[in-house]
């Protein structure tokens, strides 16, 4: 990219202040990952938890000159130059549809409810052997995504993959102004997404505004799109029965495969897919068809459809061997996805130590030396402490890098793996398929046993900001993140709650601060339930304790005057109607006497906790509870003359008790996907999935029991699959003996028998599966509500109940 700024201003409606012969050869919306500061334009984007005009300052600072923005921050006019738009993302859109005009090669345009990234990534490995790529990174399919993956376009690109996701009205339009699909594929229509349209017509018919101006759409011939498209637009459609399509095709499974028996025109033949699953197989087939539109020999499908392979499409963290964290991203290297892996890598500050395993980079489209070069810059920039480089390519150029180890190939990794060290440090493993890091990655993983709970963390970042959404702008939040994160794990949560700027994090007992800040978290962190004898370690690591009681109130002041403290945090509890701790009412002459004369404390927050926030049913008694606090909190704040964030809200109140904010909440289970109330648990996504998997298949006669007591009986020949998961790794015996249920292929089997210590049993008679198949235990479905309602508790009891000797895994969509 070499663009003057002048050429820009006209394209997106901007008023220049500056220099505008400047050249632009970047483009950022993020101020954490910028290399080429001089060259770059930023676009200032806006939302409503961030607004990145506060970051202008610091990136002048740092050698950015140009920038996109809504407004020219105070007294920074002189310093750089802006160009003042009406709305940086708009701006940013515009700037993308110009910039993609200028390049006249087939792009390739998906979208649908669900499928297109894989078959975006599976068009580009079928594809790469004969075009130099260009394709969305990851997800990046949304209103800001897809118009950073157009702008990664350069001159050495001769196809484009692109796709496009939506969520409501009106987004389409602004998507295919920036794509320009010459090809367009519309993926499976399902409910993803419902919510924002009316029904399932009028998310099809925005879906295909994609294809408005495309020489051709390939879909799977359906009578809804077949009545809604436009009739000047050309098809090339695929069924499995109807005869007026195009591509008549006859799936069948054959040893974990699928055969595809293609007719087509005067053409037959037949493909093999190593998938047996719907959605696999229909992905397989769009990608397969565009095989066939640019005109692909039957042989050359054949040979290159059999080597699809199963798609990652996040980047997961896990526990590694010696103190290590591992990032696995180990199915592609590109330069964009590259970017990507390094700013999450970026945000896990569990270990000081930073090391990269790095393949060949994939398609750049660069000059190699040019390519390496930018590499190169991007890990300097990221401050990585060791590369290890796996390549022909990259060896050969090592000299950009410093601190690296070359190996021209894995297998010379391997042989030498015993003499590197491993040890107290993150590790991002990042290879492109061909060189298989899996390997790699199995022999840096820590070995458990094969149940897994996966934790989204796009997941939580979205219920955040829906219950951020909820509050005023003034309003500061405190997420909980006490009993390891309800679960899910802490430090990880933490870091990313850090990263989204929340303003105070909450834990129960000390040891769980204190692990947080030895970590490396910095936020400031609230102990709910502190004991007197840990009040030594709270200072020490800088936690800031709840003081409930005259007792503990004054054992925290003895050990601050014996340190000489002044003015150390503290937060005092009051108890409006829960009577669990706090102070009560008849408390708070003694309790503003000792405040009055000591300088050893500072009352940072006044708290109360609601007894019934989540029930309306309650609504006068929580009424009461705010009414109270109000009174006492005042008297507080009136006769000491102080000015303390005051917070009494949690989950459910922040919904039901909105006018009762105060200057902060505490935002607890919310975060993790669980609301009381069904009409806002549609807006909240899920971010717990336990996962194991088939140990062994059995098949048992009529008559014939199954796991201690006898408690379920065959009454006829019956499947039974054991599952490496009992009630020592968190799930409750009364879940057992055909209550509960967990999915196999999307399929509910049912719990037979007695959950046992280390195992349960599950029927499996009307599933088809093999041994070592996947099995969801929670997550969509069975939700943790799901299982908690059947068993008569709430969901924070099964969350919290899940033993830390189940691995957890952290991974970024």
């Amino acid at each position: 990219m070499s663009l003057k700024i002048q050429h820009i201003v006209p394209e997106i409606q901007a008023v220049f202040h500056g220099n505008s012969n400047l050249e632009i050869d970047t483009v950022s919306i993020d101020s954490r990952s910028l290399q080429n500061n001089s060259g770059t334009l930023f676009f200032a984007l806006t939302g409503a938890n961030n607004d990145a005009h506060h970051y202008i300052e610091d990136l002048i600072s740092k050698g950015v000159q140009n920038f996109v923005v809504n407004y020219i921050p105070n007294n920074l006019e002189e310093k750089a130059n802006f160009l003042v738009v009406e709305n940086t993302l708009k701006a940013l859109q515009d700037f993308a549809s110009y910039y993609r005009k200028s390049f006249h090669f087939p792009i390739i345009g998906i979208t649908g409810s669900n499928g297109k990234t894989i078959v975006k990534e599976w068009l580009n490995f079928l594809l790469s052997p004969d075009y130099n790529i260009i394709r969305s990174p990851k997800s990046y399919n949304s209103q800001v995504g897809v118009p950073l993956s157009v702008i990664s376009i350069n001159e050495k690109h001769n196809l484009g993959i692109f796709e496009a996701g939506i969520s409501t009205k009106n987004e389409m339009e602004k998507l295919e102004k920036i794509i320009q699909p010459t090809i367009g594929i519309l993926t499976n229509i399902g409910s993803a997404h419902d919510e924002g349209f009316l029904n399932l017509e009028e998310k099809v018919i925005e879906k295909l505004r994609l294809f408005e101006n495309s020489e051709i759409l390939i879909y799977q011939k359906n009578d809804l799109v077949d009545s809604i498209i436009n009739k000047k637009t050309k098809t090339f459609t695929w069924s499995f029965s109807d005869e007026k399509a195009n591509v008549l095709i006859a799936p069948k499974s054959i040893a974990g495969k699928t055969q595809l028996s293609i007719q087509y025109s005067a053409i037959s033949f037949d493909a093999i897919i190593p998938f047996q699953d719907k959605a696999s197989v229909e992905n397989a087939i769009n990608c397969l068809m565009t095989l066939l539109y640019l005109g692909y020999l039957p042989e050359v499908i054949k040979e290159r459809m059999q080597l699809l392979y199963s798609v990652e499409m996040r980047l997961k963290v896990k526990n590694g061997i010696n103190n290590t964290a591992l990032i696995d991203d180990s199915y592609s290297s590109d330069y964009q996805s590259l970017k990507i892996a390094l700013d999450f890598l970026e945000q896990q500050k569990q270990y000081k130590k930073k090391t990269i395993i790095l393949s060949d980079i994939i398609q750049s489209g660069l000059p190699i030396d040019a390519l390496y070069h930018k590499v190169s810059e991007l890990i300097t920039s990221n401050k990585i402490d060791r590369i290890i480089a796996i390549g022909e390519e990259i060896s050969v150029y090592s000299g950009h890098f410093k601190n690296i180890i070359t190996y021209k190939n894995k297998a010379e990794f391997l042989a030498d793996f015993k003499n590197l060290i491993f040890e107290n440090e993150t590790i991002l493993i990042k290879g492109a398929r061909i060189f298989q890091f899996e390997e790699i990655t199995t022999l840096l993983e820590e070995k458990t046993h094969e149940t897994v709970l996966e934790i989204n963390l796009n997941a939580i970042s979205h219920n955040l900001n829906f219950f951020r959404s909820k509050l005023k702008p003034e309003t500061k939040l405190m997420v909980m993140v006490k009993a390891f994160g309800y679960g899910s794990g802490g430090f990880e949560i933490a870091k990313l709650l850090e990263y989204h700027k929340v303003d105070y994090l909450g834990v129960a007992f000390a040891d769980e601060g204190i692990s947080l800040k030895s970590a490396g978290i910095t936020l400031p962190i609230m102990v709910m339930n502190p004991e007197n004898t840990s009040f030594s370690a709270i200072i020490e690591h800088q936690l800031e304790p709840e003081i409930y009681s005259i007792k503990g109130l004054r054992a925290f002041l003895k050990i601050a005057e014996q340190k000489n403290l002044e003015k150390y945090p503290v937060h005092i509890k009051l108890d409006t109607g829960m009577h669990r701790l706090g102070f009560q009412e008849n408390d708070l002459e003694e309790l503003i006497s000792t405040l009055k004369n000591t300088p050893s404390i500072k009352v940072k927050s006044i708290l109360s906790h609601m007894a019934t926030s989540d029930d309306l049913e309650h609504h006068e008694f929580a009424k009461s509870q705010i009414a109270l606090f109000e009174k006492l909190s005042s008297k507080i704040v009136s006769e000491l003359s102080i000015n303390p964030i005051r917070h009494i809200l949690n989950t459910s109140g922040i919904s039901n008790y909105p006018e009762a904010q105060y200057d902060m909440v505490r935002l607890g289970i919310g975060v993790y996907g669980v609301s009381n109330d069904a009409s806002e648990t549609k807006y909240l996504e899920n971010v717990g999935t336990l996962k194991s998997i088939i140990s062994q298949i059995r098949t048992i006669p009529a008559g014939e029991s199954v796991g201690y007591g006898r408690r379920f009986m065959a009454d006829s020949e019956t499947k039974i699959a054991t599952i490496p998961i009992g009630y020592a790794d968190g799930i409750p015996r009364s879940w057992g003996n055909e209550t509960g249920f967990v999915m196999i292929k999307n399929q509910k089997a049912n719990i037979v028998g007695s959950v046992c210590m280390d195992m349960l049993m599950v029927n499996v008679t009307n599933i088809e599966c093999l041994e070592g198949d996947s099995v969801i235990i929670f997550g969509e479905n069975p939700s943790v509500s799901l299982i908690a309602e059947k068993l008569g508790t709430i969901p924070y009891e099964i969350l919290t109940g899940i033993s830390h000797r189940v691995k957890r895994v952290f991974y970024r969509e």
